[in-house]
């Protein structure tokens, strides 16, 4: 099938200038519902998160909820999260979908109409996917995506210490895994304006990327603003002139404010502030 619908990055460029970069997670893990004061049950859940899309998803540019904390509750779990999705894009926000999928051939093809069929349940602007059963497995997915406006976020350089012994690898041609995808990301990306819709997820915790090509032409998710330890002002550094490409994501420094509204959009439009002012000042 064929969407009309306007390329993901042509709407992420333009929901970046409007809002500023700002990517604010939604993961309901049991320890942060605890927090909140919420069982952790499917109750818990659907109030958790129809708090933080009331709260944040009109003035973020992206929402990014991570699958895996929906899931965990079986069929009444997903349910909420579809109710979250929509209301989140007609909210005005995007949607990128953390549930890293990654596969072969007609599975592949089914992780993704799950994710990005504009008449899927689940439709969301963006899907996080894994490349690491070659960068070629995941066609169905660029393809669908291409096809129906929606765009992607390949693992490239991830935070996590375990990455390193995929992603740091070296290859025959002496260029390392990492790199690697990047390069296939800035071919998808060739010659689309004014961004391509094929993004990379490179930690916000990994210092000097210098050594890296990361002018992809595309957006750069970046994990772990917060409490991961990285800071706006660490964005220049870490990704020098890409910066203006780069979607920042905060999870638990937004989300340890709730379940007060007032007290998470406070905290959404402080993070969103000093995002935009590191950019800005690069």
């Amino acid at each position: 099938m064929t969407g009309t619908t306007e390329p993901f990055g042509a709407r992420l460029r333009r929901a970046m200038d409007e809002r500023g970069p700002l990517c604010v997670g939604i993961d309901p893990h049991a320890s942060l519902l605890a927090e909140w004061g919420l069982n952790d049950d499917v109750a818990g859940l659907e109030r958790f998160s129809r708090t933080v899309v009331e709260a944040v998803a009109g003035r973020a540019a992206v929402l990014k909820p991570q699958s895996a904390f929906f899931e965990r509750f079986g069929s009444r779990g997903v349910a909420v999260l579809e109710t979250s999705v929509q209301e989140a894009r007609e909210a005005g926000a995007l949607v990128v979908m953390d549930a890293k999928r990654g596969d072969i051939g007609s599975t592949m093809a089914a992780y993704a109409e799950s994710f990005l069929r504009t008449d899927a349940p689940l439709f969301s602007d963006a899907l996080t996917v894994s490349p690491y059963l070659g960068y070629g497995s995941l066609k169905p997915a660029v393809d669908l995506a291409r096809a129906n406006g929606a765009g992607l976020f390949v693992l490239a350089l991830t935070s996590n210490p375990e990455g390193g012994e995929v992603q740091h690898a070296t290859r025959a041609d002496g260029r390392n895994v990492g790199a690697t995808m990047l390069a296939h990301l800035a071919a998808e990306n060739a010659e689309e304006r004014p961004l391509g819709s094929f993004g990379a997820v490179v930690g916000a915790t990994l210092g000097d990327l210098s050594s890296y090509d990361l002018a992809i032409n595309g957006p750069l998710l970046a994990p772990g603003i917060g409490a991961q330890g990285a800071t706006p002002a660490d964005l220049p550094r870490v990704f020098g002139d890409a910066v203006r490409n780069v979607v920042p994501n905060v999870s638990r420094g937004v989300l340890r404010h709730g379940p007060d509204v007032a007290a998470l959009r406070k905290a959404t439009d402080r993070f969103a502030e000093e995002i935009s002012d590191a950019v800005a000042a690069a």
